[in-house]
């Protein structure tokens, strides 16, 4: 998902990487239901707080862990990897320098700025001093592949440069959807693929045990990895090094709404409000990482719940129409 800079074709594609969260976008364009009633575990006494619009989104930290570990990580076909294991060391040392702002800066960059996912990352590996100091992939052909999406396309392309620098003979292609570029990486057609931690490890585990399966995907990247390891080497597949960025589902306010009640988590919102306006995507109050995680483990409480298209939704909470709302971790539009 996606917020108002992405077209429709956009937000669609990076809503099925939550396969667990809130769903693809809504379509309720902001029309409003009622909130359903105040039954969570947490509810307090703290006067409601009314939206507040604002110059920029703050996204309040998610300090209880609702939401899983989306943290990029590169999937490498395991022939591919065994065979030139350089490739391996070469896409860790992206993540080694791949944080949560610099993956919005780089968001920016391409979603906002307009510039080409191309130029961005060859600039990101020069400043980032990414080039290789060795040719040790002379001669050896990868395909780096992308979903069809603006942050998968720049990381794979980020992805290229690093490889390129070392010799290898890269193609850079956009794929499509999971479905379409997985079966890809496992057979040996595309090489390598910009991933994200905890939606592989779930995508995987069902593949592999069933639509009941439980997750075995967590808050925590250590072990959300764990899991997804073994589930990758079943699938003939290779995960190098989870960076520190993540792209997953968050929760913002205004700055003038951060800085009225003094909030930075998530537990800090529910210990000083009552009751709050919440905008979302159509699927959000059914949705266990949208308004009923809010209310199960932060004992959040909702007094209006609006329905927007994703992409609108960043603009409801700037213009004070929502008091907190649903965006992505990774948004352009959270850049300073």
């Amino acid at each position: 998902m996606r917020v108002a800079r992405l077209s429709a074709v956009t937000v669609v594609a990076t809503a099925a990487l939550l396969l667990a969260g809130c769903g693809s976008p809504g379509s309720g364009g902001g029309k409003t239901q009622a909130a359903a009633p105040e039954t969570s575990a947490g509810a307090t006494a703290a006067a409601a707080c009314a939206p507040v619009a604002g110059d920029k989104l703050v996204v309040l930290t998610d300090d209880k862990g609702l939401q899983n570990s989306d943290n990029i990580i590169p999937a490498v076909n395991k022939a591919a990897a065994t065979n030139s294991p350089a490739i391996i060391d070469l896409l860790n040392s992206v993540s080694d320098v791949l944080d949560t702002p610099t993956l919005i800066s780089l968001n920016k960059s391409v979603d906002i700025d307009r510039q080409t996912s191309s130029d961005v990352a060859k600039q990101f590996v020069t400043d980032k001093n990414l080039a290789a100091t060795d040719k040790s992939g002379k001669g050896v052909s990868v395909t780096v592949g992308a979903a069809n999406f603006s942050e998968s396309s720049t990381l794979a392309e980020i992805y290229g440069e690093v490889l390129k620098s070392a010799g290898y003979k890269v193609d850079v292609r956009t794929i499509g959807n999971r479905e379409t570029y997985l079966p890809a990486l496992e057979k040996g057609t595309i090489s390598v693929v910009p991933e994200y931690a905890a939606t592989l490890a779930d995508f995987l585990n069902t593949k592999e045990n069933g639509a009941s399966a439980p997750s075995v995907a967590s808050s925590d990247i250590d072990k959300t990895v764990a899991a997804l390891t073994p589930l990758a080497d079943k699938a003939g597949l290779t995960v190098g090094k989870a960076s520190a960025a993540q792209d997953q589902n968050a929760f913002a306010v205004t700055d003038k709404f951060a800085t009225q009640h003094n909030v930075k988590t998530l537990s800090d919102l529910a210990s000083a409000c009552g009751s709050l306006v919440l905008a979302g995507p159509a699927e959000c109050p059914d949705r266990p990482f949208c308004q009923p995680g809010l209310e199960k483990t932060y004992g959040l409480t909702f007094s209006q719940f609006k329905s927007y298209d994703f992409g609108l939704i960043d603009a409801a909470i700037l213009k004070g129409d929502a008091a907190i709302g649903l965006v992505l971790s990774s948004d352009g539009a959270l850049a300073g």
